[in-house]
């Protein structure tokens, strides 16, 4: 008889599913349009910061300034227009930090050689520490006047689809065609997979790899100005929360190795969904912030050991900078 093996994102999607069943049926409040309606919204972020860490990681590295890249360029657009700037103005200052901010990244990781964790651990600290002490007066930078319009970002409705989830949606095919349709995309899964066989083959290994991280923080920033339009703020202290390590679970259960070279979109949404109903759940079960570190904590221990049996690593491919 023939086995039937199933893989990560096949058995992760059944328990998404399994749970989704269970909190509807026994967990009251959670089926209902104003809940649905923030589950959307929740998973809109979260799955498009997913998406700018598989790209990362897909490229053996990891990007723990994301969460400064989706706070910062964002609050300072919604800080320069209440100082009276225009929009635009604001949102073409904001998109020219985030790429600086990603060249700093790619260019410690490519050429410095700095391992990926530390790198982006100091930045992410330094372009937050900045904003909180020289570009915003208050943690939580408001919305003004001059912004309206643009919550339709992350409140609208197109066809009856909240417009968070259309940017979601957006973000994975953009993100799907540079990993599966493009050279760029065909070179970040060579890096990922074997960074000394890339070299030998003549890819530009540490232009890509900067590009990689320019890319993440773009994305990050992107999915700042969709928060900050689904809730007319930015709270820039979303730096010192646990989002980070949401975004971690999103792609490792989603099924991108660790190892590199692994993974795409489907994994990010199939992750997205768990993490996302995981979290929703929680939230109104009135789980303590603690007790729902402590379960995220244990989740994202067991899923990391689960990777490192499906996705092993080996002398041959090794090297300083990875993860």
């Amino acid at each position: 008889m023939k086995r039937f093996r199933f893989s990560q994102q096949e058995i992760v999607f059944a328990v998404f599913a399994l749970l989704f069943l269970v909190f509807s049926i026994f967990l009251n409040g959670f089926l209902t349009a104003d809940n649905m309606l923030t589950l959307l919204q929740n998973v809109a972020v979260l799955g498009i910061l997913g998406l700018a860490m598989a790209i990362v990681v897909i490229g053996r590295g990891i990007d723990i300034s994301l969460i400064a890249a989706l706070a910062v360029p964002p609050g300072l657009v919604l800080q320069m227009v209440q100082n009276g700037h225009s929009l635009p103005f604001s949102l073409l200052t904001a998109v020219l930090i985030t790429i600086a901010f990603g060249l700093v990244n790619g260019w410690l990781i490519a050429y410095a050689e700095v391992p990926s964790l530390f790198a982006t651990l100091a930045t992410g600290l330094l372009l937050a520490g900045l904003g909180q002490a020289v570009l915003f007066q208050l943690d939580v930078v408001q919305w003004s006047s001059g912004m309206d319009g643009f919550e339709r970002l992350g409140q609208g409705t197109i066809l009856g689809i909240p417009t968070s989830i259309v940017m979601f949606a957006i973000a994975c095919m953009v993100v799907a065609f540079l990993l599966r349709q493009t050279r760029w995309g065909a070179y970040i899964y060579a890096i990922g997979d074997n960074p000394y066989a890339a070299r030998v083959t003549g890819i530009p290994s540490r232009p890509i790899i900067v590009l990689q991280y320019v890319i993440a923080a773009l994305i990050g920033c992107f999915a700042g100005l969709v928060m900050a339009a689904s809730v007319n703020s930015m709270p820039t202290r979303v730096f010192n929360s646990t989002l980070i390590y949401d975004v971690i679970l999103v792609v490792v259960l989603g099924g991108i190795g660790l190892s590199g070279g692994r993974g795409g979109v489907l994994n990010v949404i199939i992750g997205t969904l768990l993490i996302g109903t995981m979290l929703n759940g929680m939230t109104i079960m009135d789980i303590s912030y603690a007790g729902q570190n402590l379960i995220k904590g244990v989740v994202l221990l067991l899923a990391v050991i689960t990777d490192s049996f499906l996705n092993p690593r080996n002398e041959e491919t090794a090297q300083q900078g990875d993860i």
